[in-house]
């Protein structure tokens, strides 16, 4: 008697994985932010803060690009390699710290709209589309300026934009499954609302969410780097790429490369970002799924 073939279903997630894998601009992405968070973790390993990062040596300054100094070194001599390489620690943790704080400050938000609509939805949502009404950059400028130039208040700042970028989005995604069968269900069963919220709806409302983090994580980063070569972001003699931006702009006729290369990391990065969210999209869109 034959065996009979059994064929494996793939689960949801790996259905996603396997059609994000078949984007090849999402895959280039992954593998480019891969390299950058490793570049992230290892570079405390690799270089010394104190004289390798920020130890200055004026006998060796706005050196070009050599064997010895791979990206040259800036105007007071320290090595541009090291402090760009040391530099994806901050923009890395600005753009995934404000990001992740503004999701949860927004899905709470967005969820109760969304959920109980009335007054809470007018209420937080009106509070939501004035704070959205101000351009990003004036915001953080605001707060940082009120709270003071330091790495923490500039997260805090730049999360603010971005929880109101997740309110509006998980408010119109609840809103879309709250009258559905299994949510009446589960008010049926006893559950308490915010275990409703928490496993029945949310869960149905990640993929907007997940395509938006990337996206957001990339815009957070040049903001960032905005406000930092403002002089109002990271502060002096931290190696954030918008400060290395700031502080080679007046070489930047004789000695390029000190803005070249950390505009070049900026730029790659949010374009990483960028692909792997438009695969994302492409992945977890319904419509596209066979």
């Amino acid at each position: 008697m034959a065996a009979k073939k059994r064929t494996k279903r793939r689960t949801m997630f790996q259905e996603t994985w396997h059609r994000l894998l078949k984007n090849k601009g999402a895959v280039i992405g992954m593998a480019f932010l891969a390299l950058l968070c490793v570049i992230a973790l290892v570079s405390p390993l690799v270089f010394n803060y104190e004289t390798d990062v920020i130890g200055q040596n004026l006998a060796i300054k706005l050196q070009p690009p050599s064997g010895e100094h791979w990206f040259g070194t800036d105007e007071y001599g320290r090595d541009l390699f090291a402090r760009v390489m040391y530099g994806a620690r901050y923009s890395m943790a600005i753009g995934i710290g404000s990001v992740g704080f503004g999701l949860i400050v927004g899905t709470i938000l967005g969820s109760i709209a969304g959920f109980y609509g009335g007054k809470s939805d007018d209420i937080i949502m009106r509070g939501i589309d004035i704070f959205y009404s101000i351009p990003n950059i004036l915001k953080a400028v605001v707060i940082v300026s009120l709270l003071g130039t330091s790495t923490i208040n500039l997260i805090i700042a730049l999360a603010i934009s971005c929880a109101t970028n997740y309110a509006r989005i998980v408010r119109a995604s609840v809103m879309t499954v709250r009258d559905l069968e299994y949510v009446e269900s589960s008010y049926a069963m006893g559950l308490p609302t915010w275990k409703i919220i928490l496993r029945h709806i949310l869960p149905n409302c990640l993929s907007p969410i997940i395509v938006q983090t990337t996206l957001l994580i990339g815009t957070t980063i040049i903001s960032a780097s905005s406000l930092s070569f403002l002089g109002i972001g990271v502060p002096a003699p931290a190696p954030e790429w918008g400060a290395l931006l700031s502080g080679g702009r007046g070489h930047i006729r004789d000695a390029s490369y000190i803005c070249v290369i950390p505009g070049l990391a900026i730029m790659f990065t949010v374009l990483a970002l960028n692909l792997l969210g438009d695969g994302l999209r492409d992945a977890l869109d319904p419509k596209l799924k066979k």
